[in-house]
């Protein structure tokens, strides 16, 4: 594998990397994507003035300007970039941990704990922005970005008021995240094993990242109908539509928990996932690491084994 720098596998280098790519690729996907999450994160408050993807926008900019599309814009690419980076590179730390110590375990199981266990630090980074984003992109007279609004959040509602959403934020980002990631891994077993019939390491850069896209696109999809009630929840308690979760389960319905918003967030979400993918495993490319998926395991001689091709 051609590279301009190796960085030796499970070293501190290789989780700084791994930290480092899913900074950058997280960060910057979901900058691109800001005009999408400013009418989802309408719609699922008002979804009555917001009741489409082309009327959205278009009440969007006919009411506050085409500017308006972008509001929130550092909240993304600051908020999601530490989340991204906590989420990859605790999940490469976290799989190598687990994988060593439940060596009889089934892989899923591994994936499931590793994911989760990541996901949980990784919230607790996003929560502060994704307080002051969501404020920002549905109340235009909050603030303009990070720089006023985490001042004024906390004139307003003190240390709690970052953190208030977190629960919910577990709620939608723990099933997206072990749901995600074990369909991703899975997807790429499949897609080697079936599919290609060749092992990773036999296979070119570019038929890697391929399958990384593939993979990719898949896990985004399937994350994202599990994960759609509770981000409605989280949208909504940020902007006080009610004083409890019960209470928004409530005033929505159970089953518009699942629907609502769903058409922009799959529209969202999967090709996200897959420029995440993408990007990151190509920062893993260019530092000589192999793309993403699959166990390695240290057997009792201390001999490192490759990356596994079958079940």
């Amino acid at each position: 594998m051609n590279s301009w720098r190796s960085v030796e596998e499970f070293s501190a280098g290789y989780y700084g990397v791994c930290a480092g790519g899913g900074m950058l690729s997280a960060g910057a996907t979901h900058l691109a994507i800001t005009p999408l999450d400013v009418l989802k994160v309408n719609m699922q408050v008002n979804p009555i003035k917001y009741n489409g993807i082309l009327s959205g926008f278009s009440t969007l900019c006919r009411e506050e300007g085409a500017h308006a599309l972008w509001r929130g814009w550092s909240g993304k690419l600051f908020g999601y970039g530490v989340q991204g980076g906590c989420k990859f590179g605790l999940y490469e730390y976290f799989k190598k941990i687990y994988g060593d110590l439940l060596i009889d375990q089934r892989k899923g199981v591994i994936f499931f704990l590793s994911s989760a266990s990541a996901q949980i630090f990784a919230d607790v980074a996003l929560c502060p922005f994704e307080a002051v984003k969501v404020r920002v992109q549905t109340q235009s007279s909050f603030a303009k970005g990070l720089a006023d609004g985490f001042p004024k959040l906390y004139a307003n509602e003190g240390l709690r008021g970052f953190y208030k959403g977190l629960l919910p934020l577990w709620g939608r980002n723990l099933p997206f995240s072990m749901v995600m990631f074990t369909t991703f891994e899975h997807s790429v077993e499949l897609i080697y094993h079936n599919i290609i019939q060749r092992k990773r390491e036999d296979c070119s850069n570019a038929q890697q990242l391929s399958v990384t896209c593939l993979a990719g696109y898949a896990a985004g999809a399937v994350g994202t109908v599990i994960s759609n009630p509770a981000d409605n929840i989280v949208s909504s308690l940020y902007n006080k539509k009610a004083a409890s979760i019960m209470q928004i389960v409530k005033n929505i319905g159970f089953s518009n928990l699942f629907t609502r918003s769903l058409p922009v967030r799959i529209a969202i979400v999967g090709p996200v996932v897959t420029l995440q993918w993408f990007f990151y495993d190509s920062i893993k490319v260019l530092t000589g690491l192999p793309t993403s998926g699959g166990m390695r395991r240290h057997p009792k001689d201390g001999e490192l084994v490759g990356y596994e091709a079958t079940p």
